[in-house]
């Protein structure tokens, strides 16, 4: 009994983390739009990594349009692409420089093995962390939104200028 009460404790404790993490500057929550579908893309945009740089910087979308991003990282340190806004990249820096701390990353792989321990996967559908030579897809479907782009939130990248325009097409 002990055991099975200990193991509810703490499946809901990491169920919780992962909610908090999930909330922390992640996803739909933000108005910045949605998970999309792949049986619903309208249009596939190819984004490359490199040092503290993306190709190409700016990208121009429509409200409800479903993108699929295919982004591969060129260069030769870990890079993120992640969707959001600037209070959204500020609440994940805390994650990521915890990530460089516990091991979970250096600045040229990922350990996912103490990132499963940690319980920090890094797998919000809004981003993707690579390490060189990598490739992954993001799909998303944008809502109307303000300001937001797309940043690399590695420590130190998105200082060094490694953020992307995200520009709303109303036509």
């Amino acid at each position: 009994m002990k055991i099975g009460t200990l193991f509810g404790i703490g499946a809901t404790l990491a169920l919780l983390s992962g909610q908090a993490f999930a909330g922390a500057g992640h996803g739909a929550a933000n108005g910045i739009g949605e998970p999309g579908k792949a049986e619903n893309v309208d249009r596939v945009i190819e984004v490359e990594m490199d040092e503290m740089k993306y190709s190409p910087k700016s990208i121009d979308v429509k409200e409800g349009e479903t993108i699929k991003f295919v982004v591969k990282n060129v260069g030769k340190l870990v890079h993120e692409f992640n969707l959001g806004t600037d209070e959204m990249w500020d609440a994940h820096k805390d994650e990521m420089r915890t990530m460089f701390q516990k091991g979970m990353m250096t600045m040229k792989r990922l350990n996912h093995a103490k990132m499963m321990e940690h319980g920090m996967m890094h797998d919000d559908p809004n981003s993707v962390l690579l390490e060189p030579g990598e490739t992954a897809e993001v799909i998303w479907t944008f809502s109307e939104t303000a300001e937001m782009g797309f940043a690399c939130n590695v420590p130190g990248h998105r200082e060094g200028g490694m953020v992307g325009k995200i520009a709303m097409n109303h036509h």
